[in-house]
């Protein structure tokens, strides 16, 4: 399953629209965050690293919808957290289903059966699964076993029950080319779609030795790739043809953060989804006062290594929207893995990082001197 053929028109004609109106910055998906608490504690997170008054907030119905129609993207993303931990998730997804949003509900299926019957097939929505790999690599990236045969047992019966479904895949160093070629082969027969995204540093993150640095990203994904081809595969990837161009380093991209924004159980996270150093508290605020300069590969030291989709897909859009004959050409000819690496971004004037999470969290707990609110 790649992207369906009427989500693709409506978000080129939502793109369509924002260039006739002359705006320079719109969001692409929402990052709707209902919830920080998660089933599983995988080494690469960062996002569940909170007191506890924090992991049991919850982000109501009315406020994920309201947060939906205030960004006006086309498309809805939920992650978390566990977005199926929720005890509301189905009334949400059914709230944003009926006023035509295209809900990607990210999971990592351990409650996926058990939660079905909360939800309803349509072409609106696609459950988005976390699996990083085959059963053995998965299962230590989340740090627990038998992960894996639960995912693909949820993803079954999804599928059986006329869901569609995709899973996600965070790739961190040290993945064997083949062993990730392998994966997309067992995805692609299953059916799946798939997104890949390589592992972005969560400076809270337990694992900080395993995040891919640029170089080894473009060196590793190109590996990959002719392994495919020398299998002869085509791989059901949920992705542009200018994204994984990038992926590869044929071309060299900024991101753009504003092109996902997140909303979360703090407010509107700043500059992006991968990384949060201050909250606004409108969508509208988020746009116009967020220093977007300050941020990005180049303009600050956080961003160096960031090649993730969240961040880079909108620019790849963008691009595709602008070039469509370059994104025709990189889809006839298929992507280069030989030969030299587009130029990289001088990264010498970047800032320096600063911290910011005790900060937030400081904040977050002072609102919470309530103790009823603190006991949810």
């Amino acid at each position: 399953m790649g992207v369906p053929l009427r989500q693709q028109l409506r978000v080129g004609a939502y793109i369509a629209r924002q260039k006739l109106m002359g705006r320079k910055r719109y969001p692409l998906v929402l990052m709707l965050e209902p919830l920080f608490r998660c089933n599983l504690a995988c080494a690469g997170c960062g996002k569940i690293d909170y007191p506890a008054p924090i992991l049991n907030r919850r982000l109501s119905p009315e406020e994920c919808w309201r947060a939906a129609e205030e960004c006006g993207a086309p498309m809805v993303a939920i992650p978390g957290g566990e977005p199926l931990i929720h005890k509301e998730i189905g009334e949400i997804v059914r709230g944003l289903v009926a006023r035509k949003f295209y809900v990607s509900l990210c999971t990592n299926a351990l409650l996926m059966e058990k939660k079905l019957d909360l939800f309803e097939p349509s072409p609106y929505l696609f459950f988005s699964v976390h699996l990083d790999g085959l059963r053995e690599h998965h299962d230590k990236s989340v740090c627990q076993g038998g992960v894996f045969e639960k995912a693909v047992k949820g993803i079954k019966a999804a599928q059986a029950r006329g869901f569609m479904v995709n899973v996600n895949a965070t790739i961190f160093d040290g993945y064997p080319a083949d062993e990730l070629a392998d994966f997309l082969d067992f995805a692609t027969d299953l059916g799946v779609g798939i997104s890949l995204s390589p592992g972005f540093a969560y400076e809270r993150a337990p694992d900080q030795e395993h995040f891919l640095n640029r170089r080894k990203t473009k060196e590793f994904f190109r590996q990959v790739w002719r392994i495919g081809a020398g299998r002869g595969r085509k791989w059901n990837l949920s992705h542009s043809p200018v994204f994984l161009d990038f992926l590869l380093g044929n071309q060299e991209m900024h991101c753009t953060p504003w092109g996902m924004p997140t909303r979360n159980v703090f407010g509107w996270q700043r500059p992006c989804y991968l990384l949060g150093e201050g909250y606004a508290a409108s969508f509208a605020e988020l746009m116009e006062e967020t220093e977007w300069d300050k941020y990005g590969t180049g303009a600050y030291e956080k961003c160096a290594d960031c090649m993730a989709h969240c961040g880079y897909e909108p620019t790849a859009a963008n691009i595709a929207f602008a070039n469509p004959l370059k994104m025709f050409r990189l889809i006839w000819k298929g992507l280069r893995t030989e030969g030299d690496f587009a130029p990289e971004i001088d990264l010498s004037q970047a800032r320096p990082p600063e911290e910011h999470h005790e900060r937030i969290v400081g904040e977050e707990m002072a609102k919470l001197k309530d103790p009823r609110i603190a006991a949810e």
